[in-house]
């Protein structure tokens, strides 16, 4: 992707704290804020019927999205969340094919009208996460989503587009000087972004994704920070052999511990365990294929195996040991968009964004993504961001599961079936 070619649309997506103030942070831009006249809709009148289908339309899509990452990454992690709910807040603005191109790679089902009400639905259950809970660092637990606009202040946006942007994404209009300081404004939006994640995503747009054709910069940002139910002993992390995909091994800390009741299963070739926060609304489930049969189990995987995992998950104990791991991973997903059939929002001329400004000026010209995970023993911590620019005694019994070699994990919000975060891990030592 060629970075110094000119931006007229870009799309942000971060995982976050808290809302954008106008303290630019250092090296950056003072901003004033166009607010919406609309308000926040906090009670959105959403059907069950459109919350399932919207979770499964948003599992397809991070499925399709896993499958054409993982041909390129080792270990990985992505939002997925993030990811859809930054793209939704652009595709309010796409008409024509551009419009129907963008909703069959995103697997939108739902008709526009019902859509954006059942994404700030979702966005507000997760927000609502981990009240009076504990976080992986001892402080409170943290599952906020937020998002937000950032424009050219000379520009002008359609006001039904504003609109539907405050009341189904709480999302302002920031307004920078992209035209006459795009650097500075480049810096105000990545020092927000690392606010916004506790300084876990730095610098989410490079030089020359910022120019002075930048008109839209749309953000989504989800930061998620919450400790174990059941806390693994650290006491019982030592050093063990993980087998990576070539066989060869690696020396890792992994934790290890048993637990008397855990969501569980042994599947055909695989094993399952889901770990709940102290919010158990949240899990981090992990899914090991077994030794030999990783490329396989990866390569079938669709929204029907990950729905069959999670229904035959049933309580019993379980004997858990999983390294510790961190990783982070930062990608582009135009190719992945492109190749998934969203092509015109790429293409100047051809791109119809003339939701957002009555015009068809506007096209993407980058979708960048950064993540991050570490999974450890009291708990986890992620963040994420796109940019549209883890005893002597008695022999314990119960399923022995060890994911002493390549597995995938999932972290989902139950309820909502929103799948935040999802990865593997081939060599947990590349931390």
């Amino acid at each position: 992707m060629n970075r110094a070619i000119s931006i007229n649309l870009a799309l942000c997506c971060v995982l976050s704290l808290a809302s954008p103030g106008c303290d630019s942070g250092s090296g950056g831009q003072t901003f004033d804020v166009a607010k919406s006249s609309a308000a926040r809709v906090t009670d959105p009148p959403v059907s069950a019927t459109d919350s399932a289908t919207l979770a499964a339309d948003n599992e397809a899509f991070a499925l399709a999205a896993y499958q054409r990452l993982a041909a390129t990454n080792e270990n990985l992690v992505f939002s997925p969340s993030s990811v859809s709910i930054a793209l939704a807040m652009a595709y309010a603005g796409a008409a024509g094919t551009t419009a129907s191109e963008m909703a069959s790679a995103l697997h939108f089902t739902l008709p526009p009208e019902r859509l954006h009400p059942a994404f700030d639905a979702v966005d507000l259950a997760l927000s609502s996460r981990g009240e009076g809970k504990t976080g992986a660092d001892g402080g409170p637990m943290r599952m906020h989503v937020v998002s937000s606009a950032w424009a050219e202040r000379t520009y002008s946006f359609k006001s039904d587009y504003l609109d539907l942007l405050a009341a189904n994404y709480g999302a302002a209009i920031n307004l920078l000087n992209f035209q006459g300081a795009p650097e500075s404004a480049r810096v105000t939006i990545n020092d927000w972004v690392a606010n916004q994640t506790e300084q876990k995503i730095k610098d989410l747009l490079p030089q020359g994704t910022i120019d002075a054709l930048t008109r839209l910069v749309l953000v989504n940002a989800v930061y998620f920070n919450a400790a174990w139910l059941y806390p693994f002993d650290p006491a019982n992390t030592a050093d063990r052999s993980f087998t990576k995909l070539d066989n060869s091994t690696v020396t890792v800390k992994s934790m290890g511990d048993h637990f008397s009741s855990l969501p569980a299963m042994k599947g055909d070739g695989y094993s399952a365990v889901a770990l709940p926060y102290q919010d158990d609304r949240l899990s981090l489930l992990l899914v090991v294929p077994e030794v030999g049969n990783f490329a396989s189990f990866e390569a079938s995987l669709d929204a029907a195996k990950l729905d069959s995992i999670v229904a035959g998950l049933t309580p019993q104990p379980v004997i858990l040991d999983m390294p510790r791991f961190k990783v982070e991973t930062d990608a582009s997903f135009v190719e992945i968009l492109q190749d998934l059939g969203m092509t015109s929002a790429f293409v100047p001329g051809a791109a119809d964004f003339s939701g957002m400004d009555g015009t068809q000026n506007l096209y993407i010209t980058d979708v960048l993504h950064k993540a991050f995970i570490d999974v450890a023993e009291k708990g986890t911590e992620a963040a994420a961001a796109t940019a549209v620019i883890m005893g002597v005694g008695a022999m314990p019994t119960g399923l022995m599961i060890s994911a002493d070699h390549p597995f995938l994990y999932f972290l989902r919000d139950q309820p909502t079936g929103a799948i935040l975060f999802m990865g593997r891990v081939l060599d947990p030592s590349k931390n």
